[in-house]
């Protein structure tokens, strides 16, 4: 019996880091190659078309690159893929709420999540992000984890990145989005599906106006 808990432990154990090294090899991967498809993408398929248009870098707007930043991840240049001020600030928020109210999650984080994961609650899948954002951090510039980010965050009822999230709501390019555009951009993030349907709410009004006053005080990454 004994010899048996052992096998399967040992099968357990092959099976984590066969798991952990195809992660790893995504991750590689993705440092040089964009994404054409995403975990959270192909659930959105399922449904229907998915709008997806990938634009590097340069042809994505900055001030969507600073509001982004403002509304997820504000010390985004500056953490190693988790911000813990967000997460005991997030912790403290949902104990006063009784509820789940805030997540706390970094850039990194949710672009481990939108990439390779699903939205689920469970311990398993937040450990498994937390690995994922590690290896981006360990071997992409912040800049890349960025642009990344910016195209396959969703902003709609299957809408994927910056480019067809500009079309979709402004019928512009992600290049031409200015200051209030980007903000009420950044504000519809964590609901994008909602507020598709609902559009500018009082909320996402309020949180538009906060965010375009704090453009100016963040800091981008730069290309290192």
């Amino acid at each position: 019996m004994k010899r048996f808990f052992l096998s399967l432990l040992g099968l357990a154990v092959i099976v984590v880091l066969g798991t952990q090294l195809w992660f790893l090899g995504q991750v590689l991967y993705l440092r040089a190659y964009n994404p054409q498809n995403t975990a959270f993408m192909e659930r959105s398929r399922q449904h229907g078309t998915v709008q997806y248009l990938w634009r590097d870098y340069d042809q994505i707007a900055t001030d969507l690159k600073r509001a982004v930043l403002v509304s997820e991840d504000a010390r985004f240049v500056e953490h190693i893929g988790f911000d813990w001020r967000g997460i005991r600030h997030a912790i403290e928020r949902n104990r006063k709420a009784g509820r789940p109210v805030a997540g706390g999650s970094t850039i990194t984080q949710q672009l481990a999540k939108n990439l390779f994961l699903n939205s689920d609650r469970s311990y398993w899948r937040k450990g498994q992000e937390a690995l994922i954002a590690l290896m981006l951090e360990a071997t992409m510039s912040k800049q890349r984890i960025l642009e990344l980010y910016l195209n396959t965050a969703q902003w709609g009822n299957r809408i994927f990145g910056a480019e067809a999230a500009a079309r979709h709501y402004f019928g512009i390019s992600a290049a031409s989005l200015g200051p209030a555009q980007a903000a009420q951009l950044a504000a519809m993030l964590p609901r994008p599906s909602y507020y598709d349907v609902r559009g500018v709410t009082d909320y996402v009004h309020q949180r538009t106006q906060w965010i375009q006053n704090q453009l100016p005080l963040v800091a981008l990454p730069d290309r290192s």
